[in-house]
């Protein structure tokens, strides 16, 4: 088991951190200043608090700055050639041309640079950072993911997991928020991606292809209900751009991650064609301990488990369409993905018995899991957009087929021990499941502006799945012949209607800007059994309200009140009862009995810029009837079975704080805290599953722009401990280093990452119930170390 010196590790960082401070020091040789005054062409008046992002010749991000209340700024640069790109909430942007800073001539005025007043817009952002990085509003963030060194070899997964606000456990699951109940969309729709698996397939996905991530917190009518804790909308890269466009990434990495990635597009005319492809090669070698003890008829049971493993995967995808452009304004865009995934996971468990103490030994047992796994997905997407004269009147039509279908085949065999090292018996289970699904999403939106600044928005969707999961596990009897389990040979379907409608108004009045919606939504889900016929037929209509509120306190501080209703409808791996048996002792499963979960969620927002940096600011509130969690129950003999049941409730609310501080031209740093208190009620459950927890989780990044095309990124992450139902899940401390060097006229770049440089990214949890204690330790996610080589077509 590893084992983390907190002494080693706290010197460790500070020297790591001091060695990184010190490499820019060397990058202040041969610099120079550049000023000017940033003016409303309108009016005449200055522009306090303009951004303005510096880019060299090759239009490499390079530094940039802020103005200040009488709209003038002095920016520190290297050397070189560069043009600005000066920005400001509600104007045109404007790029000036290419100007020089050299050792004879270092200073340079820029002079007056006019901004002419662009058309409003109720969601425009509020606060721009760096293109490459992050923009602000106060209902929604977007991460433009493509220069965050720590996302070059990795996946979607890895991308999320280096977001503000989001949490992904070493499981793969994610959280917002504290909430696991996010619902994660691709390009504005579900996909196969995130499906059977969870958040856990995004993990398929090259991060290569990923184009920027959405995250909205408390999103208003025009989204659907699900996901309690808000929306995650990952967009994967297109370019049209007419003639050849495109970019290619090679990785290397160990443990084992060897991959190839290209996002192409052609546009000729009115059609653009686009393509992307990846494959990847992975190994991944994972680790668990668990010490449980079971109180029955005045003794102890004790259980001691050791778990080690690999899984080796090989995952490639492809998706490519084409835009057809009736004009600039009408476009027609077809698209076709298509994944596999396939993977070898043996696993190997050693449970070790004792009575009472651990000085009395009983004997020990063995398991091995063999199991293949083979995962086809594809999904067909038709989309029509039309925009008209006027800004912001658009027509947004969508029709997504997904198709998804797993087998898996596992062979376990067990060997048990007494405590004299003699064989007692053996065992040898199979297990196989076949997994099916198809959905069909057929989507309309319409906005409309009215009034001078205001809109309004309508639109529908109706959504059909059916899933089916074939499973059949079966045990070896004395002759060798194997018989199916009683009540593990079934068939499980799951059919899912869903019909939705929405409307949405919208104006603005002076500093004031509001907007409030209504979304009703018609569910209609059974779940069957087909070879006991159990049928659990269930349909409700619910209506979703949302309302934002805006007040612009000037041109660098505003406020924001959000409301929204959200639902968790309980899915697929919630209601299945297969039991997965890679675990003899410790079974997981669905339960078919599960109710939905509903929140009323209520958020303050503030955002205030400065000079140098920018502080936004979230006050939230969730209050949760019928919360879905999962329980853990032990038998007599030592066995655990974890089911999913509805809960009376939970409150949560919080205070969350995003900053971004440039210290020098060369260095940055931004921070993420995020602090919550929740009360959990499983009373209806067993009168001791009540709980209050306060937690946080914080995460810090320090980016270094030195010179010759070099930057470095540190970034630390804890996640705090926080008590659950049934116990508590104890703190996760890990930090990621990345550098990089531009290459190949900039158009190259090589970069180092170092994931989880402690190796300390690891699942510790504490269970307890009436008559069971439980203590684990997991780790599913090593250290990860990659060298990545991308490369585009054009500068």
């Amino acid at each position: 088991m590893f084992s983390f010196s907190p002494f080693f590790g706290k010197n460790f960082s500070f020297f790591l951190i001091i060695l990184l401070l010190s490499f820019p020091l060397f990058a202040q040789e041969n610099t120079g200043k550049i000023k000017g005054n940033v003016i409303d062409q309108s009016t005449r008046k200055a522009l306090p608090f303009a951004t303005i992002a510096i880019y060299s010749e090759k239009d490499s991000l390079i530094g940039g700055g802020i103005t200040i209340d009488n709209g003038k700024f002095s920016i520190e640069l290297p050397n070189g050639k560069f043009y600005a790109l000066v920005e400001f909430m509600g104007f045109e942007a404007k790029k000036t041309s290419l100007f020089s800073l050299e050792k004879n001539n270092n200073t340079l005025d820029l002079g007056e640079i006019l901004l002419s007043p662009s058309a409003s817009d109720l969601e425009e952002v509020l606060v721009q950072g760096e293109k490459t990085l992050m923009e602000l509003s106060l209902d929604k963030r977007i991460f433009n993911v493509g220069k965050d060194l720590a996302n070059a070899g990795g996946t979607a997964s890895d991308i999320l997991m280096n977001l503000p606000s989001v949490a992904v456990d070493p499981e793969g699951n994610v959280r917002l928020r504290g909430s696991a109940n996010v619902r994660i969309l691709i390009d504005g729709k579900p996909s196969g991606l995130v499906s059977f698996k969870g958040a856990a397939g995004l993990r398929q996905l090259q991060a290569n292809m990923v184009e920027r991530v959405e995250v909205i917190t408390n999103p208003s009518a025009r989204y659907e209900a699900e996901g309690m804790a808000g929306v995650i909308n990952i967009i994967l890269k297109k370019d049209n751009q007419q003639g050849i466009n495109g970019s290619f990434e090679v990785i290397g990495g160990t443990p084992l991650n060897l991959g190839f990635s290209a996002n192409l597009n052609y546009r000729k005319k009115r059609i653009n064609w686009f393509v992307n492809y990846s494959f990847a090669r992975r190994h991944q070698p994972y680790v668990s301990e668990l010490y449980q003890e079971v109180y029955e008829n005045g003794q102890t049971q004790i259980l001691i488990q050791n778990n080690s493993g690999k899984v080796k995967g090989f995952n490639n995808s492809i998706r490519g369409g084409l835009d057809y452009f009736f004009n600039e304004k009408s476009i027609l865009t077809l698209s076709y993905l298509w994944r596999r995934s396939d993977a070898r996971r043996i696993t190997d468990i050693r449970y070790e018995d004792y009575l009472n103490s651990l000085n009395n030994f009983l004997g020990y047992s063995l398991r091995r899991q063999d199991e293949t796994e083979q995962e086809p997905n594809s999904e067909i997407s038709l989309n029509y957009k039309r925009n008209f004269e006027k800004k912001g009147h658009e027509l947004n039509a969508n029709f997504t087929y997904l198709n998804y279908w797993e087998n898996s085949d596992q062979l376990f065999t067990e060997n048990r021990f007494n405590s004299n090292n003699q064989p007692i018996n053996s065992l040898v289970q199979t297990s196989l499941n076949d997994e099916y699904e198809n959905q069909y999403l057929l989507q309309l939106d319409y906005v409309k502006p009215i009034s001078a600044e205001g809109k309004f928005e309508t639109g529908f969707r109706t959504s059909f799945r059916e899933m089916k999961n074939d499973f059949v596990v079966s045990e070896e009897n004395e002759s060798g012949q194997l018989n199916p389990i009683p009540g593990l040979d079934n068939i499980f379907i799951y059919n899912e209607n869903i019909l939705a409608a929405y409307t949405i108004l919208g104006n603005k009045s002076g500093d004031w800007s509001y907007q409030a919606g209504i979304r009703a939504e018609y569910t209609d889900v059974e779940t069957i059994l087909s070879e006991t016929n159990e049928r659990n037929p269930r349909n409700y209509s619910n209506l979703f309200p949302s309302a934002h509120l805006t007040y612009n306190i000037s041109k660098e501080n505003a406020l924001q009140m959000s409301y929204s209703r959200r639902v968790r409808r309980p899915v697929y791996n919630d209601l299945s009862p297969y039991v997965t048996f890679s675990d003899q002792r410790n079974f997981f499963s669905g339960n078919p009995d599960l109710d939905p979960e509903f929140t009323d969620a209520l958020e303050l927002g503030h955002i205030k810029y400065f000079e140098k940096g920018t502080l936004f600011t979230t006050a939230y509130f969730r209050d949760t009837k019928d919360k879905i969690e999962r329980i853990r129950t032990v038998d007599e003999q030592g066995f655990s079975v974890t089911l999913p049941f509805n809960l009376t409730g939970e409150q949560a609310f919080g205070l969350e704080l995003s900053a971004d501080y440039k210290i020098k031209s060369w260095w940055k740093l931004d921070l993420n805290l995020n602090f919550f208190h929740a009360s959990i009620d499983g009373s209806n459950i067993q009168t001791e599953f009540q709980a209050k927890t306060s937690s946080f989780l914080a995460r810090q990044t320090s980016r270094f722009t030195l010179k010759n095309g070099w930057d470095l990124q540190v970034r630390s992450n804890y996640d705090a401990r926080q008590k659950t139902a049934q116990g508590v899940r104890k703190g996760i401390f890990f930090m990621d280093f990345s550098a990089s060097k531009q290459i190949l006229a900039d158009r190259g770049r090589l970069i180092f990452t170092a994931n989880d440089i402690f190796n300390s990214r690891r699942n510790r949890y504490i269970t307890e119930g009436f008559n069971f204690y439980t203590e684990g330790d997991s780790q599913f996610i090593r250290r990860q170390l990659n060298l990545t080589f991308s490369y585009r077509l054009k500068p």
